[in-house]
């Protein structure tokens, strides 16, 4: 059980001994959370530059800093010789078979000289004859030769998509090296600095929106029937003190899951009871701070 959670059990058991001594009663309590994010490093090198202050607002994607891409970056370019080195070699078909395509259109012209002449009786059957056998074999060769060409493109193509998707690759892995927020929020924590080593997966900062805030509080099993998904509620923010703010809120979640009430109510009975974790969106106005303790009321009449 973390922290929160304690605090937020804790706040419950308050409530209910509050309402037993007769002061004005809450349906719930607990403390106000956000959705929080560690922003880890996707990439291994030192830290070049690492622009993030803690209580900065950022901007999803704004960019933060930069982990070393030096060698990443001449990788790069040496896949990108490559892929211009295979494109070089690569036979152009249409040019290479071009010469077997004159001389099958000579002999095709022969062949219909020699024919014209056999039908007048100036040629003979094994002059025609020898023009269809060489004919046959120039197209043998020219199928031949265009297989071949084929093959070879085939070939060098494969090894240019290769060398490509590798480049790809180096992309992906120098775009990893920007450190940049995925989300929009306030920067709660700092974990580095720049002309630090990182490795893959090393926390960099956390940041959160704490413009929509999240009271987690517990109701008892019987009050889930007052309470449903997007339902509007009444939040209270406790500055300490008679010092509150009201706040109109909506519940988000529901647990789906029962837990146990605190140890510290001392009742037999209220310790057996069955609390649902709820969390009820707030828009905060700039006053509410995580962990602050904060109270709910269903209705709006009172």
């Amino acid at each position: 059980m973390n922290v929160i959670k304690i605090k937020s059990l804790l706040c419950l058991a308050l409530c209910l001994s509050a309402c037993g001594n007769g002061q004005r009663p809450f349906d719930a309590t607990g403390t106000f959370e956000a959705v929080e994010v560690t922003v880890s490093s996707e990439a291994a090198g030192r830290i070049l530059s690492f622009d993030v202050v803690e209580g900065r607002q950022v901007t999803a994607g704004e960019r933060l800093g930069a982990i070393d891409s030096v060698q990443l970056h001449l990788s790069r370019l040496q896949l990108m010789q490559q892929v211009s080195s295979v494109r070089s070699n690569r036979p152009d078909v249409r040019t290479q078979i071009a010469a077997i395509g004159e001389q099958i259109a000579r002999q095709q012209a022969e062949r219909i000289r020699v024919q014209n002449l056999l039908d007048a009786g100036a040629a003979t059957q094994k002059q025609l004859d020898d023009l269809l056998a060489s004919i046959a074999v120039l197209e043998r060769q020219l199928d031949a030769q265009q297989s071949a060409l084929r093959n070879s493109v085939s070939s060098l193509d494969a090894q240019s998509s290769a060398l490509e998707i590798q480049i790809a690759q180096l992309e992906d892995r120098l775009a990893k090296c920007v450190i940049a927020s995925p989300v929009d929020g306030t920067v709660l924590a700092k974990y580095t600095a720049a002309g630090e080593l990182s490795v893959i997966g090393k926390p960099l900062f956390k940041v959160a929106d704490l413009r929509r805030m999240f009271l987690r509080a517990y109701l008892t099993s019987g009050q889930l029937a007052d309470v449903r998904l997007g339902q509007e509620v009444r939040v209270f923010a406790d500055f300490g003190g008679d010092r509150r703010r009201e706040y109109r809120g909506v519940i988000a979640w529901i647990s789906d899951k029962s837990e146990f009430t605190p140890k510290s109510i001392q009742t037999r009975t209220d310790r057996e009871n069955l609390v649902y974790a709820v969390k009820i969106a707030v828009e905060n106005d700039g006053y509410i701070k995580i962990g602050m303790y904060g109270e709910t009321k269903f209705s709006f009449s009172e």
